[in-house]
């Protein structure tokens, strides 16, 4: 049976499945000139760059937005190769540490945390993840942190509604993506970090 949040997710991976494809190809161009030599400099690199942050981008939310099949599995290179082009690019960084094979819907739970995490780190920080037998436990620290107590509250009561911007979309997509991963999640905010387990 299809439901809102399987018809979101489908849509999620559409988009990403449609825009991944244009960006390799515009990434494969760029390498091709500078193999070339007919084009350097600064402006190269900045095109380089921004391409290698959209593909980063665009794998993150594939896994993040997209369709977790029942029993479908994400390898810890992938993952550790979308975090670190996206730490690369960005004024956050990743630290992941995990088991080498992992369910979709697990790492999807994550991903969506992690841009919980990335909302309140407006001026970059560190994110840290651990999974082993006894669960997950994510954590992020900040010299400046950003904390809307009503949409962290929103990830462990999803009873409570909250009034969200596009930009803070995953916050409502969390409650449905812990109970598709059948996992219980617990927060822990507090001055300069926020831990979160399941």
């Amino acid at each position: 049976m299809t439901t809102q949040s399987t018809i979101a997710a489908l849509i999620g991976s559409r988009i990403c499945h449609d825009l991944i494809s244009p960006l390799g190809a515009i990434g494969n161009g760029v390498e091709l000139l500078g193999m070339a030599g007919s084009v350097d400099g600064p402006e190269m690199a900045l095109i380089s760059e921004s391409v290698a942050s959209a593909n980063a981008r665009i794998r993150f939310f594939r896994i993040a937005f997209g369709a977790a099949s029942p029993g479908a599995m994400v390898g810890l290179s992938e993952i550790t190769s979308i975090l670190r082009d996206m730490g690369a690019a960005g004024r956050v960084q990743y630290d992941w540490n995990s088991e080498n094979s992992l369910s979709r819907s697990e790492v999807k739970l994550a991903f969506l945390l992690i841009q919980c995490f990335q909302s309140a780190m407006a001026f970059g920080g560190t994110v840290k993840v651990r999974q082993g037998p006894d669960g997950w436990r994510l954590a992020c620290t900040a010299d400046k942190m950003n904390i809307d107590p009503e949409k962290w509250e929103m990830l462990v009561s999803p009873v409570n509604k909250v009034d969200l911007s596009p930009s803070d979309v995953h916050f409502a997509l969390v409650p449905d993506a812990a109970l598709q991963a059948n996992r219980a999640l617990k927060t822990d905010l507090r001055e300069g970090t926020i831990a979160l387990s399941f």
